[in-house]
């Protein structure tokens, strides 16, 4: 296996609706504020993967159009995932492995904002037997929610200290959205949105991207950054059906969990995508981390959930918090789909 690290991130602040600029505006900044940390040359990199959806951005074919932001010179190697940005990351480090490029630049952008995404997410659910049923995003966080208070696995309470916990933390990221001192009493007090989930629970609509540069070999090692090396990554899915399948557990985070290694090591911290906050309990029961484990230290999706970058913010946030050196190693998390269908699991350390 090669080493591979990431050696620089950037991202936008995350808004609840960007209206002043479109995709590949709010893309030239960042690309090349990551490109310049990396300490590489545009020149230098040899493969570039995008994640973004169709569906989400309201037009056929967009992620062609997002190529703009990385420049008509010189010409590039270009993929892209109707996924988020954490498989784009995924894509390029496979690349790296198979040793046909050193370096690559990858990145995620949504703009939830365009359209009413829970309604809209709808169109990834099974179309014969879970499409008609007109069941949104939120419909179905809320019945997993339920399942998992009727296994008594979450109290309502619990719910609510993870919403305040998370936007608590958020206060100390400047790209954070929806952040301050809320209370649990007044949390609980609040009606519900979509019973047993009050607006709290819900992730904040927000439109951001994030890029990422991965480099292995002499590569490594050329920006001001301290690189940041992926140890191991893995992805795995659930079954598609979802009343095929516990909703109170993620296998699938779990198996990709150990493929990746996170328990080779101490784990210190963690950076979960978790959009709904009953969600992070499952998570962290999967991933099998204890009490000792930080969780989500820049705040997480309930402080913003970008939609097709938030997996991918996940993996930079954390490695920006190794590469700051507040910690040695830690474990990042992305996932797709209704439910913690599909999920990502990044092992990150310090040189």
């Amino acid at each position: 296996m090669r080493d591979v690290a990431i050696v620089s991130f950037a991202q936008t602040p995350n808004v609840r609706n960007l209206v002043e600029q479109n995709e590949i505006e709010m893309l030239i900044p960042v690309v090349g504020e990551a490109i310049a940390g990396s300490g590489l040359a545009k020149s230098d990199i040899g493969f570039y993967c995008h994640g973004s959806s169709d569906y989400i951005a309201g037009q056929a074919f967009s992620f062609v159009g997002a190529v703009d932001a990385l420049g008509a010179w010189p010409p590039l190697c270009e993929s892209h995932v109707e996924m988020d940005g954490a498989w784009a990351l995924y894509e390029a480090w496979v690349k790296i492995q198979c040793g046909e490029v050193d370096t690559a630049l990858v990145f995620g952008i949504g703009r939830a904002s365009m359209g009413t995404i829970a309604e809209t997410l709808t169109l990834q659910l099974d179309p014969y037997t879970l499409g008609p049923l007109g069941l949104d995003t939120i419909s179905l966080a809320a019945l997993q929610a339920r399942a998992m208070l009727d296994a008594g696995k979450i109290t309502e309470r619990e719910m609510a200290e993870i919403a305040v916990a998370n936007r608590g933390r958020g206060k100390g990221n400047p790209n954070a959205q929806v952040t301050g001192d809320f209370e649990v009493e007044k949390l609980l007090a609040e009606p519900y949105h979509t019973s047993p989930l009050r607006k709290h629970d819900c992730p904040p609509v927000s439109d951001g991207a994030s890029v990422a540069v991965l480099a292995a070999g002499d590569a490594i090692g050329r920006g001001p950054s301290k690189p940041v090396y992926i140890r191991g990554i893995d992805h795995r899915l659930d079954l598609h059906q979802l009343g095929s399948r516990d909703l109170t557990d993620s296998p699938s985070t779990r198996s990709a969990g150990e493929k990746a290694g996170v328990h080779d090591g101490p784990v210190e911290f963690a950076e979960l995508h978790a959009p709904f906050s009953h969600q992070e309990k499952i998570l962290r029961t999967s991933l099998g981390l204890g009490d000792d484990v930080a969780i989500n230290p820049s705040g997480g999706a309930l402080c913003a959930n970008p939609m097709m970058t938030t997996g991918l913010t996940r993996i930079g946030e954390a490695a920006s918090y190794i590469a700051a050196g507040r910690a040695r190693r830690g474990v990042a998390h992305a996932t797709s789909g209704p439910c913690l269908q599909q999920n990502l699991v990044c092992v990150l350390e310090a040189e």
